[in-house]
């Protein structure tokens, strides 16, 4: 029935940890801050637009509008007076938590059968280079999509039709892994695609 399956990276495979970088910029920066620029909160619900400040730096550092290097430096703005750079580096990494063996597994696979695998992330440099070095992911996709690359992200309309054009996918062949439901709504809305949360609830579907 189906012969593509299209995986976020983020809460998908690789598990994030959001209150221990929130934990981390608390050191850094006022709370307030933490909230208002980098748009995350204790719940460890992620990054939200909460104001026009958060809105314009996390777009352009995610669609890579702005470099590493940008994103830091006005970062540093925002942290207590003598916050160096890689103080706020080592915080932004560690949002980043296990990468299980198990899940790339069953991506590779999925490969073995002659499913297509696709890579379809909102993410940014600081994040993607050292998952991507460290994981070896591009063994495990047929084609791979990142925002800040494409600058254009989920869950817009524009990313979606990309995917479906460029990698040539059919929508009733399709399903979706984002663990976000908004992505998952686009999914099925732009692209036609079926949708799960999570690798463990693709796993019934496809064994």
């Amino acid at each position: 029935m189906y012969n593509t399956i299209v995986f976020d990276l983020g809460g998908v495979i690789i598990n994030l940890d959001v209150p221990r970088c929130v934990s981390n910029f608390k050191r850094l920066m006022p709370e307030e801050n933490i909230r208002n620029i980098l748009g995350i909160d204790d719940e460890g619900e992620g990054v939200v637009a909460v104001s026009a400040a958060t809105k314009q730096l996390m777009h352009d550092y995610e669609y890579g509008n702005i470099s590493t290097d940008e994103f830091l430096t006005t970062l540093q703005e925002y942290c207590f007076e003598g916050t160096t750079i890689e103080q706020i580096r080592a915080a932004w990494l560690s949002m980043l938590d296990t990468l299980p063996q198990e899940r790339l597994d069953y991506i590779a696979s999925l490969r073995q059968k002659g499913f297509r695998t696709i890579l379809l992330s909102n993410s940014n440099e600081l994040h993607w280079d050292p998952i991507w070095a460290q994981y070896r992911l591009g063994e495990y996709f047929d084609a791979v999509f990142a925002s800040h690359y494409l600058h254009m992200a989920k869950p817009n309309k524009e990313i979606f039709d990309h995917v479906v054009r460029e990698a040539k996918v059919k929508a009733e062949k399709t399903v979706y892994v984002d663990d976000l439901e908004k992505n998952r709504k686009a999914g099925e809305l732009f692209a036609g695609w079926r949708t799960v949360p999570s690798i463990e609830e693709l796993k019934p579907l496809i064994p």
